[in-house]
């Protein structure tokens, strides 16, 4: 019998995914060349629908990596030279630091406990710091950080880079890439899509800062996918080496479909979504919202205290066919993860609840 997947990555297959799939086997694409027209046009494509999905402006270019966890390598390089900042509380902002620790960049942090979030007028950003990084939807924890919050953070410091994970958010958060110099996420998520393709969202500001750090005889970008190599060849919709054809040929006709809907739909379906969850868990004898601030609790990943072993309430969920995840690192015998991604629909999270309604007794 088919499972469906509350996972928080990788998550529920969107529906149209395997439709899209079997057309892509059709076409061979998993046999193009990267240099062909036929790849330049899917690129193009796929750059087109995540534009008028994210609302994403010409002077940002749309490039792809391995993975989210790439690109967090990637900004360090092409936009530190020597300082960064992190917003810590969470598992996942916690390694953005670390990368920047290990890449020998001097690395400030500002940090809260996990399941606790950041409100603007609480945030200072050292005076040297190159680049501000924000972790927008915390997915080990379940917390966002909200959009205004992140504008005005930027708008204060305005001669400052802003990095945004959105990882497992988009395309939900309102960005303004007006004010967001770059951000990034990955298919395997709200996009329900396999794993194996990050995108990496930057302005010409984050160009021209890697051009600069470039000609410095005693730094490096990176060998492999830094910045000035990925915009030349978006210029012509093609990339430094062979990607991942398949993902991003899937990433937009998905994009596409999401677009059919249109993303204000798709914004207050999530919000239904989240809002059917937490009024359940606010009532519920074994379940409890992990994070206590409602205005810091992600409509993406809703993440619950249970006062059962995680591992039990997953096993009894499983046998309804439905899999949710255990909370993440120290939580994870203490929490569980609900995924409110657009490939789960509110019949599918209502069947869920009434599984979880079943271990209340």
């Amino acid at each position: 019998m088919k499972q469906t997947y509350f996972t928080a990555g990788p998550a529920e297959m969107y529906p149209t995914f395997e439709r899209h799939l079997q057309e892509a086997v059709a076409q061979q694409l998993g046999s193009i060349s990267h240099r062909s027209q036929k790849f330049r046009d899917i690129y193009k494509f796929t750059v087109e629908q995540l534009r008028t999905l994210m609302n994403i402006p010409d002077s940002h270019g749309i490039f792809f990596a391995g993975s989210a966890s790439e690109v967090w390598e990637r900004i360090l390089l092409n936009c530190v030279e020597h300082e960064s900042f992190h917003l810590v509380n969470g598992s996942f902002s916690t390694k953005f630091y670390e990368y920047a620790v290990s890449l020998r960049k001097f690395a400030h942090s500002y940090e809260k406990p996990f399941g606790e979030g950041f409100d603007y007028g609480e945030i200072q950003v050292p005076e040297y710091a190159e680049v501000i990084c924000v972790t927008q939807n915390e997915t080990s924890s379940g917390v966002q950080m909200r959009e205004p919050d992140i504008h005005k953070l930027k708008r204060s410091n305005l001669k400052k880079l802003i990095a945004v994970d959105i990882v497992s958010s988009a395309p939900y958060p309102d960005l303004d890439f007006d004010v967001v110099d770059t951000a990034f996420f990955s298919v395997q998520k709200s996009f329900g899509l396999p794993a194996g393709l990050g995108v990496w969202i930057a302005n010409d500001r984050c160009l021209t800062k890697a051009e600069r750090l470039q000609k410095y005889e005693d730094s490096t970008i990176g060998a492999h996918h830094n910045l000035p190599a990925l915009w030349k060849n978006f210029k012509n919709y093609e990339t430094p080496a062979t990607p991942n054809v398949l993902g991003i040929y899937l990433l937009g006709k998905i994009a596409e479909d999401l677009n059919t809907i249109g993303i204000e739909t798709v914004r207050k379906q999530t919000e239904e979504k989240h809002k059917v969850l937490s009024k359940y868990l606010e009532n519920s004898q074994v379940f409890s919202h992990a994070v206590a601030e409602e205005r810091h609790r992600s409509r993406t990943v809703v993440v619950a205290n249970t006062t059962k072993p995680s591992a039990e309430v997953i096993a009894a969920i499983k046998k309804a066919n439905m899999v949710i995840g255990s909370g993440y690192g120290p939580a994870k015998d203490t929490q569980i993860r609900i995924a409110n991604f657009p490939a789960v629909s509110l019949e599918q999270v209502e069947a869920l609840i009434q599984e979880m309604k079943k271990l209340e007794g």
